[in-house]
């Protein structure tokens, strides 16, 4: 396993085919999907593990298993990857917790750790995330990054389009 970083909670590390059940949990909790708006399956959630694989071996990052310190657990995944918005590559600041583990602050941990990640050791000039409009606890999050709404658009992602926010921060703003 390779760690990527460490917060005060949590270790960001790379996910591995071990962490498939932990990965279902996720991806099969329709709380946990309900912006994706699918039921993801078994073969949906090895592609999904397969695309951050080759995300690590492409990019040197994308989405990384969240464990908690304390108890070893997979609690989530979080981690920078790129997205398409409006026909731009840009680059997202992404999170998905299991149900179990949400109001722990641990999204909003991770996610300033990436979105450091992005700026010291990416170069990046901005970091951006997508958010379905109606998903007001992931906007929360977004702010408490330093991030504010860029623009809405349409993304469209299994069921057809639906509404999101880009929210976004550039790196002279931190």
């Amino acid at each position: 396993m390779k760690s990527i970083m460490e917060t005060d909670r949590l270790i960001l590390r790379q996910m591995e085919w071990s962490d498939l059940n932990d990965l279902k949990e996720m991806l099969f909790d329709p709380r946990v999907m309900y912006a994706y708006e699918h039921n993801f399956t078994e073969e949906d959630a090895k592609v999904w593990l397969e695309r951050q694989l080759n995300r690590y071996e492409q990019f040197g990052f994308g989405l990384w298993a969240m464990v908690e310190k304390k108890s070893g657990e997979m609690v989530g995944q979080a981690g920078i990857t790129w997205q398409e918005c409006e026909g731009e590559k840009v680059l997202e600041i992404g999170y998905l917790l299991k149900y179990r583990h949400w109001h722990k602050g641990y999204a909003s941990e991770a996610a300033i750790a990436c979105r450091n990640y992005a700026f010291s050791v990416l170069n990046a000039e901005w970091i951006r995330s997508i958010i379905k409009e109606d998903n007001f606890a992931s906007q929360q999050v977004a702010k408490r990054v330093g991030m504010k709404p860029e623009k809405e658009f349409m993304a469209t992602y299994y069921n057809g389009p639906v509404k999101h926010l880009l929210y976004s921060v550039r790196r002279e703003e931190i």
